[in-house]
């Protein structure tokens, strides 16, 4: 059969095209029904088109929800360097190093979710996982603040990066009614490692030293990713859409305008609290073991706001949930300082982790139901792409504001004012993407 033939049912179900189909022969496809999208159509005015009938369940969707956290770990090594490898250099500075390892997990989207959308997944995937293990066990060498700015910071922030978003999408591919809840799932990955790497190194690092946990790691890391790399796989065939890299066409789109600006500056302040939260805890008088553990509820609690996040997302609207839970988020953000105490601590750190959970599960759905399938991994892309500008300067911001004020009271005013604007920015795109003041978006 010639390809400019393949019609939408010829394709369904199918995993791989042998080559990307153009924007031509895409069009020769069995038109969609009245209530779905065409690329000529303005994204946010209706639904969004689904290419054949997605599974939304069945053994192979939910083995692709089956795949990563070492960065939701950042604030183990942020304490441990202070106290210990880098104790002469400014908290602001090491704190660099973990806000570019944030901002490169969605920097390179821009290009990895339009390289997906042309069919380019398993590749990409395998060679970020080898690099980062290679990454992970090199971290157990470094010596000096350039060695774990270049390796922990740019070496396994860019490897998470190339990994992240082709996942998030290739979920979508599965998914329709039950999306939310398998992104939240497959966002867990990140509060599992989040919980599970600051344990370990708690109890490894007196036993066994630094250097060697970081190698375990490195171990833990083989396995997961192994796994990752063997479940993980598209169900739509790859589609050449127009526009590039970057489609600037996107951002006639009112309300996909306002949600990137919106994930910019809400970023500029979610991280603050886990990047210093083990560091604030020590000066507060807790023992370092404490701060370790403190860490490890946040993202414990994580979990838990993730599911939650998902189920309410698939109910009420992705858009409605992200802004209720960023809410609490930046209020809890903003009075984390004031906890003086474990007990106090341990709660702010439970509702924190529960809270920004619900944001970092349904970012992706929101951008992916402001347009097509097709064009996806290209939108998703340039969200977290435009949201690492504000994950980059975040922590280093709240770190400067913590070392001229003394403390982290005048830090936590600041990254909870910021997420505010961010939750006042979330509304106004959900206003212009639904268009009326109530329901489900």
């Amino acid at each position: 059969m010639s390809e400019k033939y393949l019609s939408a049912d010829a394709l369904k179900g199918t995993e791989f095209a042998s080559e990307p189909l153009s924007y031509e022969v895409r069009k020769t496809r069995a038109a969609p029904p009245d209530n779905q999208e065409t690329h000529n159509e303005p994204a946010s005015e209706k639904p969004v088109i689904h290419a054949g009938e997605t599974p939304d369940g069945g053994l192979t969707a939910w083995l692709v929800v089956v795949a990563v956290g070492l960065s939701n770990s950042w604030g183990i090594f942020q304490a441990y360097y202070e106290e210990n490898l880098l104790r002469h250099t400014s908290p602001s500075a090491i704190a660099w190093i973990g806000s570019v390892q944030y901002a490169l997990m969605y920097l390179p989207a821009l290009v990895t979710g339009r390289l997906f959308d042309l069919g380019y997944f398993k590749i990409p995937c395998f060679a970020a996982s080898c690099v980062l293990v290679m990454c992970t066990f090199l971290i157990a060498e470094c010596t000096q603040y350039q060695h774990f700015f270049l390796i922990q910071g740019l070496g396994i922030g860019m490897c998470c990066g190339i990994i992240v978003s082709p996942v998030l999408v290739v979920v979508s591919h599965w998914f329709y009614k039950k999306r939310g809840l398998a992104l939240s799932l497959t966002a867990i990955g990140a509060s599992c490692g989040g919980t599970m790497f600051p344990v370990v190194a708690q109890n490894l690092i007196p036993l066994i030293g630094f250097k060697w946990t970081v190698r375990v790691f490195g171990l833990i890391l083989m396995v997961t990713l192994g796994m990752g790399n063997i479940f993980l796989k598209r169900r739509l065939p790859p589609v050449d859409v127009r526009g590039g890299f970057f489609n600037f066409k996107i951002f006639r789109n009112a309300a996909y305008s306002i949600f990137c600006i919106s994930g910019i500056i809400a970023f500029l302040g979610l991280y603050t609290a886990l990047t210093y939260m083990s560091v604030s805890a020590v000066a507060i008088g807790l023992s370092k073991k404490s701060s370790f553990y403190i860490l490890a509820i946040a993202n414990a609690s994580s979990t838990f706001g993730r599911v939650s996040a998902g189920l309410l997302g698939d109910k009420v609207g992705a858009l409605n949930t992200m802004a209720a839970f960023t809410a609490v988020a930046g209020i809890i953000t903003s009075v984390w300082p004031l906890a003086k105490n474990e007990i106090r601590l341990i709660v702010i750190s439970s509702i924190y982790g529960f809270s920004t959970g619900g944001y970092l599960a349904l970012f992706a759905v929101a951008a992916v139901e402001m347009g097509t399938i097709e064009d996806a991994g290209r939108r998703v892309g340039m969200f977290m792409s435009l949201a690492a500008f504000g994950a980059i300067s975040g922590p280093p911001i709240s770190g400067a504001i913590s070392t001229a004020s003394g403390g982290f009271v005048d830090a936590g005013y600041y990254a909870g004012g910021i997420i505010m604007c961010g939750v006042v920015l979330l509304l106004l795109a959900r206003y212009l993407h639904l268009g009326r003041l109530r329901g489900k978006c």
